[in-house]
């Protein structure tokens, strides 16, 4: 999630009230169907409402259905606190196309009275089945500053331990923190699989994770057009470490920018890779897949 905050000043019910109702419409399928590697679909039903102005009685059925129709047939349903990730798991639970991860936003964690109670409930989700990932959790230097920092790092130290434990993905957020993050990563020994949420660095950043191995996840972001470095960091991560992912119903890819994401968008940003990584559409989406099964798999 790149944050529950905007730059302006507007509250999250007038936020929901200016976005509810106005989802793009469905791009064209894709020729083989992708995961969705990141969306919050709590946060989107509540803020934006139901994607493709279907039935409100059950607003996950609906986006579901709405993301297969595209082909967009796995989804990674993501916590930012103890609240989000237990809906997540019990959401998971409940429908075979959505998988959870469980974790602390790491803006959420200064913010707590009791960080320590509150890792000890995503310890206990993260041993749950159908959780396949600890995240998002990592360190978010715009949101949060340097008073918040000492709690940040220390959730994040906790939730990269919980991953090892568990033999969970560990689902990574930085913001401005791109240095911070492989210091706590080479600290703390990083878990098999990392994956960059959100993936926001340049192509040096990029070259350094994939050559640690980790995953980068493409959002709705670079589809924009200020977002040359980013297609740039694209363009040099080999296939089997690309994901994709919506951040829902944040960053929104072009030409919606602005309103509301759902998984159901993924084909904007899929389509976009493979013009900027010279990758076949067909063979990207097949690896796409791959990588997410192999990363938070099987469904």
């Amino acid at each position: 999630m790149l944050s529950t905050m905007t730059e302006s000043t507007e509250t999250r019910r007038e936020r929901a009230a200016r976005r509810a109702g106005e989802f793009p419409p469905a791009p064209e399928p894709l020729p083989r169907p992708v995961l969705d590697s990141h969306t919050h679909l709590d946060i989107t039903v509540s803020e934006a409402g139901v994607p493709g102005g279907g039935s409100a009685d059950d607003p996950i059925a609906t986006a579901i259905a709405l993301a297969t129709g595209v082909g967009v047939d796995r989804l990674v349903q993501v916590g930012v606190d103890v609240a989000s990730s237990r809906w997540g798991a019990d959401t998971a639970d409940r429908h075979s196309a959505v998988l959870a991860t469980v974790a602390l936003h790491p803006n959420e964690a200064p913010r707590l009275a009791d960080l320590d109670e509150a890792l000890r409930e995503i310890e206990a989700l993260a041993a749950r089945d159908r959780v396949r990932g600890v995240g998002e959790t990592g360190m978010d230097f715009f949101r949060t500053g340097d008073e918040g920092r000492a709690a940040q790092e220390e959730s994040f130290r906790a939730h990269i331990a919980i991953a090892k434990r568990y033999g969970k993905a560990l689902v990574i957020h930085d913001r401005e923190a791109h240095a911070d993050v492989l210091r706590v990563l080479d600290d703390e020994g990083a878990p098999d699989t990392v994956v960059l949420h959100c993936f926001s660095g340049d192509a040096a950043f990029a070259a350094e994770c994939v050559r640690r191995g980790y995953l980068l996840s493409f959002a709705g972001t670079v589809t924009f057009a200020s977002a040359a470095a980013l297609r740039e960091a694209a363009a040099l991560t080999p296939v089997d470490q690309l994901l994709v992912e919506t951040d829902a119903p944040y960053l929104t890819p072009t030409p919606h920018r602005g309103r509301p994401n759902a998984s159901y968008l993924i084909p904007l940003t899929v389509r976009a890779l493979a013009a900027t990584t010279g990758t076949d559409l067909e063979e990207l989406c097949a690896a796409i897949s791959a990588t997410g099964d192999r990363v938070f798999g099987p469904w």
